[in-house]
């Protein structure tokens, strides 16, 4: 049972960026009927500040992670999927300055599944979000995790 938990972690432990304590704690509970309802579990099962770090673990869109070259393999290529690797000057700085705005109001990232969207999505959202209390920001990112995480899932299938 160890090695299977071992093996899980290992093959899983990148789903939730820069947390693997989601598939460690996940692991605690092999096997599941269902993998994702399983990992998602974890997550809403974790405290508030933990919900918190994962949430702020992500790196802002087309931010600095993305400009030095420091995302993960997983979000660069997801970036890169929306355009956002390839963006004029003038997008550049619509995102930085929504980016800014929406950590302000929230202290944590905006936070959407881009390949589920495209640039002129990913921008709408933003704008629109601005205008959620935090508490259903929190709850929308904790669900686009979901979203990213589900198509992780779906591509190392």
């Amino acid at each position: 049972m160890r090695e299977a938990r071992e093996n899980f972690i290992e093959r899983h432990g990148a789903l939730f960026e820069h947390s693997p304590w989601v598939v460690e704690r996940a692991a605690a509970r092999l096997p599941f009927d269902d993998l994702y309802a399983g990992l998602m579990q974890v997550v809403h099962d974790a405290t508030p500040d933990e919900q918190l770090a994962l949430i702020r673990a992500h790196p802002e869109l087309a931010g600095k992670a993305a400009i030095d070259g420091s995302l993960t393999e997983a979000s660069a290529a997801e970036q890169a999927s929306a355009g956002l690797d390839r963006l004029t000057s003038g997008d550049f700085a619509r995102f930085h300055a929504l980016n800014a705005a929406y950590a302000e109001r929230f202290g944590f990232p905006f936070i959407i599944c881009v390949r589920l969207t495209d640039k002129a999505g990913i921008l709408a959202a933003m704008a629109a979000r601005l205008h959620n209390e935090r508490d259903a920001e929190i709850a929308e990112a904790l669900k686009q995790i979901g979203a990213i995480v589900r198509l992780r899932l779906e591509a190392m299938a």
